[in-house]
């Protein structure tokens, strides 16, 4: 760090990302061009790097770019009511929920399958046969 600054490879360490990460945050736009220095290298602020660390971290939530981007929208506009944001993550939410219960089925479904496996042969393998035939076999 020089003088509250910090390089793009710091600031990747620093947020948890990759470099190349960071650059495509900036080509995207969700993240600002930063300043440049004399030997044009990328210089970054704090603001940069709690930016930074805001997107990875709804990233991680599994929030998508668009969301993220509506978010840090809204946080930059800090008088602005949070309805708009509880909207974003209630529809995340039930995205959530509904890729859980899909899982469950999933789980449930190869769970019937190896449960019928009778440690044959392949002719009669019961994952075989299910994916095969589909559901019509059961």
């Amino acid at each position: 760090m020089r003088g509250g600054t910090y390089g793009i490879g710091d600031l990747a360490m620093r947020s948890g990302t990759k470099v190349q990460t960071v650059r495509w945050y900036e080509q995207v736009g969700i993240l600002p061009e930063p300043a440049r220095t004399a030997g044009n290298q990328r210089v970054y602020t704090q603001r940069d790097l709690d930016r930074l660390i805001f997107i990875r971290r709804g990233r991680e939530l599994g929030f998508s770019l668009d969301e993220v981007r509506r978010l840090l929208s809204l946080a930059d506009r800090s008088d602005m009511s949070c309805e708009e944001a509880d909207v974003i993550a209630s529809a995340h939410l039930d995205e959530i929920r509904g890729k859980i219960a899909r899982l469950r089925s999933l789980q449930a479904e190869l769970e019937r399958m190896l449960s019928q496996c009778r440690h044959g042969t392949v002719s009669d393998c019961r994952v075989i046969e299910a994916l095969s035939h589909g559901r019509e076999s059961q």
